[in-house]
């Protein structure tokens, strides 16, 4: 498989891609152009005991010489559409809060799946 550069955060291991790809409620959808993967968006279904289902957006990455022309939006879309196959009711994702590209995308998919809940959240080394 061959990935351009800047899609994923780190180089793609196989090993971690088969481990992540089989487990339950992990999904990934990618864009490719010319057989070359350009665009990911990947996904976890969270399910409760005591609520709702939800789908947890955990990476959107474009190629740069890609981006700006609607993949992450098609990508994240067909991801909402695949966690409601699921039986997820909800979605939720975090970035940065000086990733202004991402924040713009995740702003926009506000109108046509309703309004967005703002939410704080911690990450530990561990």
């Amino acid at each position: 498989m061959r990935v351009a550069d800047e899609v994923f955060d780190e180089p793609v291991r196989p090993d971690r891609l088969s481990a992540y790809l089989a487990a339950p409620g992990h999904f990934m959808i990618v864009a490719l152009a010319d057989g070359v993967v350009i665009g990911q968006c990947a996904a976890i279904v969270h399910r409760h005991p005591d609520k709702v289902s939800e789908l947890y957006i955990d990476e959107v990455g474009v190629a740069p010489a890609f981006q700006r022309q609607g993949i992450a939006t098609r990508m994240l879309d067909a991801m909402f559409a695949l966690g409601r196959e699921h039986g997820c009711e909800e979605a939720w994702v975090g970035t940065e809060p000086d990733n202004v590209a991402a924040r713009a995308l995740y702003e926009s998919r506000k109108v046509p799946h309703g309004p967005a809940e703002d939410f704080v959240m911690y990450v530990y080394r561990l």
